[in-house]
């Protein structure tokens, strides 16, 4: 083959193998596919296959922060432009059929058509850690969950001494009461069995939640270092900053706007018009993480921000539900956490408001008091644990006029 053809390619993307394919980019003719295996080794042998034909214009690849993702890592590193490929519904494959080749040509014939195609994740910086970090730390949430449902569950059952017992104590002080007791062999009763079943389950709940402090550490570290002014935002926590960057990825450049960052969150309004009816509706697409981590600084933010509860105020008094106008802060407050990871601005510094206070010998409690928060408040606030950029400012100038 020549080297001035140019061609396009697409990938089917499995677990222990990829099917590709090549087309012609200016006829559209099929020019070869191969089942390759998803090995370092398959790459290249895929690129090295896909330049046989002629010089790759763009490569359409399935899953590609899935299946596919180590294929387009190496790709992108290869300087070949990559777009991400939406797997067919399942009525158009009932039509055209369903088989590795065929999927493989589709998405070939889709980049092809040159088609608004999205551009991948890198997934290769700190998001990508900040990702993994995340997955494992939400999975020990649920499990944390579930410990407490099976504890409940059992309690349902148990017999009526065990049952009643715990209706005296707090959730907090049931469990460490059930870590520490020391029942007797499950062979000597229902009742002993039932209480090795939940101190089992206790010690499980406090592992677990010992992980789940640790990982959030992690994640802690990781997001202040990669969107410092995001963390810092109001309303915004560890979690809820690292699923929105998880969301972005490595390369936020690939989202062109503060439309399309909506868009892919979920918060912009769909064009729902007709005749003589203007309106919008939900947006029930886009990524429903994201979403709802935008929903969750929203909640925050009327529980606590006098501008947001103001905000608030005025759509209701539009004639908007709660509801609504809750949708109308979230398409607003897309477009700020937008501009805070792309076009940060810089976080104000916090390091020298504990050297500050342990100078004047000022207790936490004493800076609480005048405050009016708690010391706990205080304390995060200097440890960087927790944004509060007014409060820190006041506290600041507070300690030089002491």
């Amino acid at each position: 083959m020549t080297s001035q053809r140019l061609v396009v390619a697409g990938a089917d993307t499995h677990s222990q193998t990829h099917h590709v394919a090549v087309l012609d980019a200016g006829t559209g003719a099929l020019l070869g596919d191969r089942q390759f295996p998803a090995t370092l080794a398959g790459y290249r042998a895929i690129l090295a296959f896909i330049s046989d034909f002629g010089a790759v214009v763009r490569f359409g690849i399935e899953g590609t922060n899935s299946y596919g993702a180590g294929l387009t890592r190496h790709a992108v590193a290869a300087g070949v432009e990559v777009r991400e490929v939406i797997r067919p519904n399942r009525a158009e494959r009932r039509l055209h059929g369903k088989s590795d080749p065929l999927d493989a040509i589709t998405a070939a014939r889709v980049v092809m058509a040159g088609e608004a195609l999205p551009t991948p994740k890198s997934s290769d910086g700190p998001i990508e850690s900040i990702r993994v970090l995340h997955l494992a730390r939400d999975s020990a949430v649920k499990a944390r969950a579930n410990v407490l449902r099976q504890i409940a569950m059992i309690l349902v059952s148990a017999p009526v001494e065990q049952r009643e017992r715990p209706h005296q104590l707090g959730e907090k002080a049931l469990l460490n009461t059930l870590r520490r007791s020391r029942p007797n062999h499950p062979s000597h009763g229902v009742e002993h069995a039932t209480a090795v079943s939940l101190r089992s389950l206790a010690r499980r709940h406090h592992h677990l939640s010992e992980e789940i402090d640790d990982l959030t550490d992690h994640l802690r570290d990781l997001v202040a270092h990669a969107a410092p002014a995001l963390l810092a935002a109001k309303g915004v926590g560890v979690v809820t900053a690292a699923q929105l960057l998880i969301t972005t990825g490595d390369n936020p450049a690939r989202i062109t706007s503060k439309a399309a960052f909506a868009a892919l969150t979920g918060v912009a309004p769909i064009p729902a018009s007709s005749g003589k009816t203007t309106r919008h509706r939900l947006n029930r697409g886009g990524d429903r993480r994201a979403n709802n981590a935008i929903h969750t600084i929203a909640l925050v933010r009327m529980s606590m921000d006098p501008r947001t509860k103001t905000y608030i105020t005025k759509k209701r008094g539009e004639g908007k539900t709660k509801l609504e106008a809750i949708r109308c802060l979230k398409r607003h407050l897309a477009n700020e956490l937008f501009t805070l990871i792309t076009n940060p601005p810089e976080v104000p510094d916090i390091s020298d408001l504990r050297p500050a206070r342990q100078a004047r010998g000022l207790s936490l409690q004493t800076v609480a008091d005048h405050f009016g928060v708690w010391p706990m408040h205080i304390s995060t606030i200097e440890r960087g644990k927790r944004h509060d950029d007014d409060l820190a400012n006041r506290y600041r100038q507070w300690l030089n006029a002491a």
